[in-house]
């Protein structure tokens, strides 16, 4: 998987420093305490301890080690978290854009000395019980990570991660499976026209039908024009075709070494036991080498520099005619410098973030462009990290204005500074972050880590952050000008500065074809008559390879036994605030009150329903009360950990054409803070500011750009969600609000004029949701704080009693649910009952400026609580893993692709795949492979620990009983539906495929999103948009 990485403050933002449920292991002391016994110079398993440093803010001991025979580098986290974590990343520096890193990460997880078989890392992901497992490729490393809260699983994930990097087989067929390969367009046909296929290769096009991402790498490539950040890591589609098989594997024998590794374990096992097996695994089979991959200093310019790229025009850009980009990015300092890289992130985000800060106010309120663009703020991912601002969604003839005003800016910064209460909102956030409990913090920290220790940081440096907010707080202090002086020296004075704009060509896409078909032709008039041949052959071999029966027998695997045979039970309490349900929820949240209200759409008129999301996105953003939108978002910085609203739409359990419509609201505070969260709650009930239409624009182009440039990351979501529409009544509604139907009508909102309409809408809208009467709310604090929060909630209620309203509901078929079974009369929820719905079949393609397609099929099948749902849950993931991945992605060259249940819906899904009709086919394909059961009970086995897997995926304490709260699903149906999912058996696999996948027996909605396709605008059967 390629990823630009973010900035550190980017992933700090993202960081849940979190104090996790205790789970004990030991009877003996805490994971942290026990590693604090280790001593600097201690050997362990041919490691060396070099520091032992505790970490209090984030609940953890960080244990330094080196190994003595090769330096490699560990880093182990000892936390009482039972999601423990494994990871190892390589610098990997490539000097050229055939994507080597890229192809190399895919291939090394293709089969390894110990386990030979094809595809070990997908196999694993159904012999396991992980949390995650997946690889990275970043600009300037390649990591490896996986977390899993069984102690045996560790070791067997561990023992194949270790043997895949250090020992790979590399073989030349999972080169061009994975890479790229020259091949008849149908393999078993001679005489079909070569084309160019490989996953990595369609990947790559995929990422680039992305204009943001087109933007991202040619800054950086501008930006650092001499070492390996020139380069594109992830593989240039026109470039990956020159690789060859042998320069892949010599960049794993200088690259994939322990001398160039940095190992990080994180959670409440054992270090010593991690050490031994990647010692005995891995480490004791190399000696020391000089890997030789450092990254140079990037030599500074004595000038700034313009340059200018093209990207394809967007067809769901706000404003069609306003598609350019531009941005100025400044080179900064080393990021291995910590209380620099945090001074600067510190100040990035006073200059960029919300209504407050500089340059909203100077480049997005004036509506110069839609948005900041792609890259903004300040990035340390690279070795020298940058900073950039910029707009895009802006007019060509507006480039000169916006860098005067960017420079303008810069020069008002340096004589006003910031207001002291912004800089303290920054520190709250910070504050809030070490509090906030996540369940992946261990992959938190290791990207958090993982650019600055790349490049000879030190990683416990960077998780030391109250030391870095307490030097900050002092050299504020003795230098109250200090971040002044900061933009002076490196915006104002520093010649290292690229600007860098982008524009539309409608030529763009045929340009990119045509470049690539000139390639291929290339590569084919190089041919003789015997390398098309055994070109043939070759794809006939990999076919063969491909539709093998794989014997995975020598990989490791936990037993169904192994898993918890029952649901942990979540105790809630349930009583009122002012007359409004409440559940009530005791968790270590850390001195953090989370609190969530659902607010009912029964009573809103029908015509308004699509305005719902456009509604949620601005409700907390208008201003309310005494206070303007910026003196608002100053005061959600201050004394909030974020406040929201989202549509929210959940299906019944026990039927399809029953739902729940609602909004729901979100947010969380400090104890201290909790008068003031209600404070901010109770302004937006009773007095919101809906009247400034100009900050109203603002809010409409960025959600509409924000949704247009989501697509082309999020296609198999959009196709599904199409798909799903016309099957239940659930369907129809997640499409308005969420759907490419969403996106149409926000792009019809940012063209429109006069938004006056909108801005007579929104109270309407307002009294309908945010109405104590049709609400229901849930409180997660700890048990010592839970009475001052009931008791805070109640006054709210008060503060809100006047929005108060029973209104009739729209459509006269509601029916109640208890939430608690033992109390009907108690909390309920009130849902839609749309018996009269009708499911229909619809095939809708959306033609798109994107070179690969993202194919959905839907299908109507049961409720949560059917006794088939188990069943059909368990043979989507058996689909998926023994059939769909392998047509999907290893035959048909797409990135991914597979079948899943969930929302009474059985739905297949490929994602930037280069086939769109042929997948319809795959799908139909794997329907015959699961009926005529050819499937073993290991397969079935797997599948269940694949299910069980997501089932127990930890819960995070601010989210603990909220299932619940939302849904309406109780802990005793919960383990129902887990006993049934044991139960799954060959025989009822058969049973479901044949009743509910079999043609003619559901109904079904299929939807494609992707480039020009004649054979679809054809076909009659096909709605066109």
């Amino acid at each position: 998987m390629f990823r630009q990485t973010k900035s550190a403050l980017g992933k700090l933002r993202q960081l849940s420093f979190n104090a996790q449920q205790h789970t004990w292991r030991l009877n003996s002391s805490s994971a942290k305490e026990r590693a604090c016994q280790y001593r600097p110079g201690q050997k362990i398993h041919g490691f060396t301890v070099r520091e032992v440093v505790e970490v209090p803010d984030l609940f953890l001991t960080a244990v330094k080690l080196t190994h003595d025979a090769t330096g490699a580098q560990h880093l182990h986290a000892a936390r009482d978290d039972s999601n423990n974590l494994f990871s190892v990343q390589l610098r990997t520096t490539p000097m050229d854009s055939t994507g080597v890193p890229h192809i190399l990460e895919h291939t090394v997880l293709c089969g390894s000395k110990k386990f030979p078989c094809r595809d070990p890392f997908f196999k694993m992901l159904n012999r396991s019980l992980s949390t995650f497992m997946n690889a990275f490729t970043a600009s300037d490393y390649t990591m490896y990570p996986f977390s899993t809260q069984n102690r045996k699983d560790f070791q067997n994930l561990l023992s194949v991660y270790l043997d895949a990097v250090f020992f790979p087989c590399l073989r030349e067929q999972d080169f061009w499976q994975e890479g790229w390969r020259l091949e008849n367009k149908t393999p078993t046909d001679l005489n079909s026209p070569l084309v160019f296929k490989g996953v990595v290769f369609n990947e790559m096009k995929g990422a680039f039908s992305d204009n943001e991402r087109v933007y991202a790498q040619h800054l950086q490539n501008k930006m650092y024009p001499d070492h390996t950040y020139a380069v594109v890591s992830g593989g240039e589609p026109l470039d990956i075709p020159d690789l060859t098989w042998e320069q892949l594997r010599r960049f794993h024998a200088t690259h994939y070494h322990p001398s160039n590794a940095r190992f990080f374990t994180y959670g409440d096992l054992p270090l010593e036991q991690h050490l031994e097996q990647i010692e005995a695994e891995a480490l004791s089979k190399f000696q020391r080498i000089d890997p030789d991959t450092e990254v140079p200093p990037q030599p500074r310019w004595s000038s700034p520099r313009e340059d200018h790229v093209t990207c394809s025009p967007d067809a769901l850009a706000p404003d069609p005619a306003r598609q350019d980009t531009l941005c100025v990015s400044y080179l900064l300092g080393d990021i291995t410098d910590t209380f620099e890289g945090f001074t600067l992130g510190l100040l990035s985000s006073l200059m960029i973030s919300g209504p407050n800060s500089p340059f909203y106010k100077a480049l997005i309120e004036p509506k110069i462009g839609s948005d900041f663009s792609s890259v903004v703020g300040y990035d340390g991912s690279t070795k020298e990290a940058s900073f950039s601002i910029g707009l895009q969604g802006m007019a060509k003839e507006d480039a000169e204005r916006v860098k005067q005003i960017i420079s303008r800016t810069l020069d008002r910064v340096i004589q006003e500074g910031f207001a002291e209460e912004r800089i303290e909102a920054l520190l709250h956030k910070i504050e809030i972050q070490m509090k906030h409990q996540s369940t992946n913090f261990g992959l938190s920290l290791a990207s958090y880590i993982a650019s600055s220790w790349n490049h000879g940081g030190d990683p416990v440096e960077l998780l030391q952050l109250s030391d870095s907010v307490a030097k900050f707080r002092r050299a504020l202090k003795e230098n109250p000008r200090l971040l002044q002086d900061k933009v002076q020296h490196y915006f104002k004075d520093n010649t290292h500065r690229l600007t860098l704009t982008m524009s539309p060509d409608e030529a763009y896409l045929e340009k990119q074809a045509g470049a690539e078909e000139e390639k291929l032709q290339k590569k084919i008039s190089a041919l003789t008559a015997a390398d098309r041949k055994e070109i043939y052959e070759n794809g006939l071999a990999l076919l063969a390879a491909q539709s093998e029966t794989q014997d995975a027998s020598c990989l490791p695997a936990l037993k169904v036994s192994d898993i918890e045979p029952t649901v942990p039970v979540t105790p809630v309490q349930f009583g009122a605030a002012g007359g409004v349900p409440v559940q009530f929820c005791e968790q270590p949240t850390n001195g953090l009150v989370y609190f969530r209200a659902v607010c009912s759409l029964n009573t809103l008129p029908e015509d308004l329903r699509l305005y719902v999301p456009l509604f949620c996105s601005i409700v907390t953003k208008m201003g309310s009360g005494a206070l303007d939108y910026r003196q608002q978002a100053q005061q959600k910085d201050l004394r909030t950990g974020g406040m929201s609203a989202s549509p929210l739409v959940t299906n019944d359990s026990t039927q399809l054409d029953m739902y729940e419509q609602s909004v729901l609201l979100y947010s969380s505070c400090l104890d201290r803070n909790l008068p003031h969260m209600f404070e901010l709650w109770s302004d937006i009930f009773n007095s919101p500011r809906f009247d400034d239409v100009e900050r109203l624009r603002v809010l409409v182009m960025m959600s509409a750009q924000e949704l247009a440039n989501g697509i082309s990351d999020s296609g198999h979501v959009y196709a599904m969600t199409r798909a799903a529409r016309h099957l239940t009544p659930a369907g129809e509604l997640n499409e308005t609000f969420g759907g490419m139907e969403q996106v149409k009508f926000m792009k019809k909102m940012a063209e429109t004029a006069d938004l006056d309409r909108v801005i007579r809408m929104l109270p309407r809208i307002k009294k309908h949701i945010l109405n104590p009467a049709h609400m229901r709310c849930a409180i997660n604090t700890t048990p010592q704080n839970m009475s001052n929060t009931s008791a805070h909630l109640e006054s709210f209620m008060k503060d809100v009693a006047g929005t108060w309203k029973t209104r009739k509901p729209v459509r006269a078929n509601i029916v109640e649910r208890p939430l608690d079974p033992l109390d009907a009369a108690g909390l309920s929820r009130k849902l839609i009952s749309d018996l009269s719905f009708q499911p229909c079949q619809m095939k809708t393609f959306f033609q798109l400026p994107f070179p690969v397609n993202f194919v959905s099929e839907s299908i109507r099948a049961v409720p949560f609580c059917h006794e088939d749902y188990a069943s059909l849950g368990i043979l989507a993931r058996m689909m998926t893993a023994k059939f769909l991945h392998g047509e999907i992605r290893e035959k048909g060259g797409a990135y991914g692709g597979g079948a899943r249940m969930g929302g009474g819906l059985f739905t297949f899904y490929s994602y930037r795949d280069p086939n769109a009709v042929q997948t319809l086919s795959a799908f139909r394909r794997g329907v015959d492979w699961a009926k005529s059961g050819r499937f073993t009970q290991q397969d079935v086995d797997e599948a269940k620990l694949s299910v069980f897997s997501a089932v127990d995926s930890p819960v995070a304490p601010a989210s603990k009983g909220i299932g619940r709260f939302l849904s309406g699903v109780t802990d005793e149906e919960l383990q129902r539906h887990r006993e049934r999912l044991f139960a799954v058996s060959q025989r009822s696999l058969l049973d479901v495929a044949a009743r509910y996948l079999g043609a003619g027996h559901g109904t079904c909605g299929v939807a494609i999103l992707g480039p020009e396709n004649e054979a679809i605008r054809k076909d009659p059967s096909w709605i066109v948009k």
